[in-house]
């Protein structure tokens, strides 16, 4: 394994252990809103400080964009940005639903190029570096082969930060569900994007993710051979905070089916990614 995957495995699974152990005694955490529906406790901080803290010795001069502290280090010039969510699904797991994840990856010159998605539920760990393939506790991963979407069972999470665009969301939701065989919404979407990759998810698509939700996710399904884009197939995910992702020949088909659903507002929203890009 890659020194610099080495680390971020690590990393995670310090970061795994903290949340673990809290999930026993939830009663006792400290909880507050950052906005609305979206929750922050104080393990979310303690497991985020872990990480960095741990980055941070081995990389002292990568730069970092964690969810909870935001930007750290010089953003414009660093060679290499760690991209952190220290607790993915925090709603699931202030409620004790174990379906969260710790999910760490690493731009170099702007490139996605390690990842790392830490379910310490189930001691799963997904990890990727560019060109190295995905894999689920040292097992190769593979994206699905089916292309049939009556067969299929698609991914996805629910608009709950920001509804601006929550009507197109259930209009390409309508459009979908009768087409697949199942439709699911477990609530953390890195490790969505993960099932992706391992193939128990076919297809995932998703309105107003941030970074961190998306990055490690992201090559993980691309190291598993298959597509990740927005909802106009652009390499704009990160920008936008839409995305597209599944095996190749499923991809095209949902893109197809959520055209024409695409409102101005998640055009200008796409447009606006471009130019960032």
């Amino acid at each position: 394994m890659h020194p610099m995957l080495n680390i971020a495995v690590k990393a995670a699974r310090r970061a795994g252990d903290i949340i673990v152990q809290a999930s026993r005694n939830l009663d006792l955490l400290t909880i507050s809103k950052k906005s609305r529906s979206d929750y922050v406790s104080e393990v979310d901080g303690a497991a985020e400080d872990v990480i960095i803290r741990i980055l941070r010795e081995a990389y002292p001069n990568h730069a970092i964009l964690a969810e909870e502290s935001g930007t750290s280090g010089d953003v414009q010039d660093a060679e290499y940005q760690w991209i952190i969510d220290p607790l993915d699904g925090t709603t699931n797991f202030l409620h004790g639903l174990p379906q969260y994840a710790v999910s760490i990856a690493l731009k170099h010159k702007g490139i996605l190029n390690k990842a790392v998605v830490y379910n310490p539920n189930n001691n799963e760990l997904f990890t990727a570096g560019r060109g190295d393939g995905a894999y689920l506790n040292n097992k190769r991963l593979r994206v699905s082969k089916r292309i049939h979407l009556e067969d299929c069972l698609i991914g996805t999470g629910i608009p709950f930060r920001d509804l601006t665009h929550v009507e197109a969301y259930l209009s390409i939701f309508k459009d979908i569900i009768p087409r697949v065989a199942g439709i699911r919404r477990p609530g953390s979407a890195s490790l969505d994007l993960s099932y992706v990759a391992a193939g128990r998810y076919d297809g995932f698509w998703e309105i107003g993710l941030a970074p961190w939700d998306m990055a490690a996710g992201a090559l993980i399904i691309k190291e598993a051979g298959g597509l990740v884009g927005d909802l106009e197939g652009d390499d704009t995910y990160l920008e936008s905070g839409q995305i597209l992702a599944g095996n190749p020949k499923v991809f095209s088909q949902l893109l197809k089916i959520i055209a024409p659903h695409l409102t101005e507002a998640l055009k200008e929203n796409h447009r606006a990614a471009k130019k960032k890009k």
